[in-house]
């Protein structure tokens, strides 16, 4: 049974989010904010799961 905790990835904050994205913080953040990105805010900071961010450009590529 493979460990979930390895599987889900988070990204915490818009930085991190921007490095595996390949843009900048604020091309990131205006994604995150106008809902292109499948992400959340949990207590002010945007979280995501790096899993889902690599599916959904493959998935827009395609």
């Amino acid at each position: 049974m493979p460990n979930e905790n390895k599987e889900m990835d988070l990204l915490w904050e818009v930085e991190e989010i921007a490095k595996v994205i390949g843009r900048t913080p604020r091309q990131t953040f205006h994604m995150l904010k106008t809902g292109q990105l499948p992400a959340k805010k949990v207590g002010g900071r945007w979280v995501a799961e790096r899993g889902k961010l690599i599916s959904f450009f493959l998935e827009t590529a395609a």
